[in-house]
């Protein structure tokens, strides 16, 4: 006599639910695996910049690369050699590939009209964890730009010379100074709820809430009436840039001597509001991590 059975109904059902709940334990703790791996690759990649930052400063008599470089009125000082063509107005990840030897475009173009539309085609200026950030303006990593090397022009005069340009290596802590970092650009003034999808196409957000716009700027936690800020088309410092915590609840933060953390953005001395916009100062803000010196400096006066 055959004394198999097949499973009832309620035998079944049991099954299907204990593989659900095994799956809804499983998955965010993949899900999280996966971040982290793209969380430590991020990191791999900014260190990859971060020696290539330095090695621009080496060739370059220790000048540190500024943020983007100054607009002149003379439209032929405006196109620059990165090293596998010529640029107008490359940002401070494309000026460096001259000396670093990689390069951020497959194909720079010295047409003005190419200034804000360009696609970063090299992996390792690029965050896995927003893959489709690839625009040379609405960028993922933001450089510090203020303190490191401003070139915009005093009172956009340019015989009044930059803002904070050129910078020397020997000013520099390295260890305790940020050169880079994930960063959310101008949507970081923003309530986290008002912030729109990035803007690949290069195109500029009216009221600077797209994610990464302008994101190849990093400002320091605590600005000034005087001091810049990552969009001044944009009239009021709350448009101003800041980090993305994009890895887990926190950024990846690359310094001068080439080390990489993550952290959170009160970490890095910034003052996050109830809604998750970033203050442009305020109670506890610190540009410790930001001036070069440990201290907490002022940024450079625009005037």
């Amino acid at each position: 006599m055959d004394r198999r059975r097949a499973f009832t109904i309620v035998e079944l059902l049991v099954v299907i639910s204990i593989i659900g709940l095994l799956l809804a334990l499983l998955l965010p703790a993949l899900g999280r695996a996966r971040a982290a791996s793209r969380s430590g690759v991020c990191a791999s990649r900014m260190h990859q910049v971060g020696l290539g930052w330095m090695i621009y400063a080496t060739d370059n008599r220790g000048a540190i690369v500024p943020g983007q470089a100054g607009r002149y009125g003379d439209e032929s000082r405006n196109v620059y050699w990165i090293g596998n063509g010529n640029q107008y107005r490359p940002r401070w990840f494309a000026q460096m590939g001259a000396s670093a030897g990689f390069y951020a475009f497959q194909e720079p173009s010295p047409d003005p009209a190419n200034e804000h539309t360009m696609t970063v085609t090299n992996d390792v200026f690029l965050c896995p964890q927003v893959p489709t950030w690839t625009n040379t303006r609405n960028y993922p990593y933001g450089y510090n730009y203020q303190f490191l090397g401003n070139s915009r022009f005093k009172g956009d005069d340019e015989s009044r010379g930059a803002i904070n340009h050129p910078v020397q290596m020997s000013r520099i802590a390295f260890a305790q100074t940020v050169m880079a970092a994930d960063c959310l650009g101008t949507a970081a003034g923003k309530p986290d709820a008002l912030r729109t999808e990035n803007r690949p196409d290069g195109s500029r957000d009216p009221g600077g809430f797209a994610r990464g716009g302008h994101g190849y700027a990093l400002d320091p936690p605590r600005l000034t009436a005087t001091s810049d800020f990552a969009d001044t088309r944009l009239s009021s410092r709350e448009h101003r840039s800041g980090p993305d915590e994009r890895h887990l609840g926190k950024a990846n933060v690359s310094f001068c001597d080439g080390h990489v953390s993550s952290m959170s953005a009160t970490e890095m001395g910034y003052l996050k509001n109830a809604d998750g916009s970033i203050a442009f100062n305020g109670q506890g803000t610190t540009n410790k991590l930001f001036s070069g010196t440990g201290r907490n400096d002022d940024p450079p006066d625009v005037n």
